[in-house]
């Protein structure tokens, strides 16, 4: 019998969960290719580590785009490598593989996932929507004829749905996620300090400072980059409320993709939703009172969950454990 793998397959990172053992890789989804071959030269953390200082003999790709795949040959062999890393060496038979996709993806993009997915080396790949896995790795009751509001902020998009009876009733997806608050966070401080800095920085500054609203006692961070006029490195130091400042516009943008799905709702899944709140998951949940802002502009309490970053891996893992209960929401007759 193989084994089952569930993978969350994202715009940032890969996470691969196995049955039995939990989260067992968690890298970025990153490759590096030689600009000579495209042999691949690293994929994942190795690769992240080479972006923004790879020489003319190598690019750097993120073959995830917005939740989809952007580039079909590099997405193949980054799930073959993970694949490979999460059976072992030595492997008697092809892994079963459920992967999660975005809400509102094309037959055309599930087609492709799917396909990536056995010519990676899968026996069969299934394919789960992600705010149904992000539901089930949160521990939500979804086979219960009851609402549940779930809000994923991934990477590259944000999927708000609203889940009963192990599918999803209204669903809305905006492609605004980490990566945008990374860019928003890099052009302030460009506009601002005249200072150029790396996605990677961007990040820091967010994951270290970051906040959905505006402190009291701000904290603060020691910025380094390019200073565009004399092209010499420069110092900065950067607080807190300058990036809440930053993020604005792209925290905008979740906040009403959350009130659309909200005006969607009907009203008896609507009125479970005020009792039991709103769920976060994704790596963006963990930008600091981010629930406290979708609190605060909806009037619907918002929770974070347990391990949010993981929440779809294991969701994914879960899914494919629980195959029968769930197959009539996994999408697309084809995939069967």
């Amino acid at each position: 019998m193989g084994q089952k793998i569930g993978i969350d397959l994202g715009t940032a990172n890969v996470l691969v969960y196995v049955k039995g053992k939990g989260i067992v890789i968690a890298e970025p989804s990153v490759v590096a290719l030689s600009t000579r071959n495209s042999r691949i030269r690293a994929v994942g953390a190795d690769a992240l580590a080479m972006l923004g200082r790879e020489p003319e003999s190598i690019e750097v790709v993120r073959p995830m785009r917005n939740g989809v795949i952007a580039d079909y040959v590099v997405t193949e062999a980054m799930l073959k490598y993970f694949i490979g890393r999460a059976c072992g060496r030595f492997r008697i038979s092809k892994p079963e593989v459920m992967i999660c996709i975005p809400a509102g993806v094309t037959s055309v993009e599930m087609r492709a996932v799917r396909d990536a997915g056995l010519a990676a080396g899968a026996r069969q790949a299934w394919l789960i929507r992600e705010p149904l896995a992000a539901a089930i790795g949160a521990n939500i009751p979804v086979a219960q004829p009851s609402g549940n509001l779930i809000i994923d902020i991934g990477g590259g998009t944000t999927e708000v749905a609203v889940i009963s009876l192990n599918d999803i009733v209204v669903s809305d997806s905006v492609r605004v996620g980490g990566n945008k608050l990374d860019e928003a966070i890099a052009t302030y401080i460009k506009r601002k300090y005249n200072i150029v800095i790396g996605e990677r920085t961007a990040e820091s500054v967010k994951i270290e400072i970051g906040s959905a609203i505006p402190m009291e006692r701000p904290l603060t961070m020691q910025v380094r980059g390019r200073d565009q006029v004399t092209g010499l490195p420069r110092t900065v130091e950067v607080d807190s409320n300058e990036v809440t400042e930053s993020i604005q516009e792209a925290l905008e943008a979740i906040v009403n993709t959350v009130r659309a799905v909200l005006a969607e709702t009907p009203p008896e899944l609507s009125s479970d939703i005020i009792d039991k709140g709103m769920i976060m998951t994704g790596g963006g949940a963990m930008l600091r009172r981010a629930n406290e802002l979708l609190t605060e502009v909806t009037g619907v309490p918002c929770y974070v969950a347990d391990q949010p970053a993981h929440c779809v891996a294991i969701g994914t893992g879960l899914a494919l454990e629980n195959l029968e209960v769930l197959r009539d929401s996994l999408s697309g007759d084809f995939l069967n």
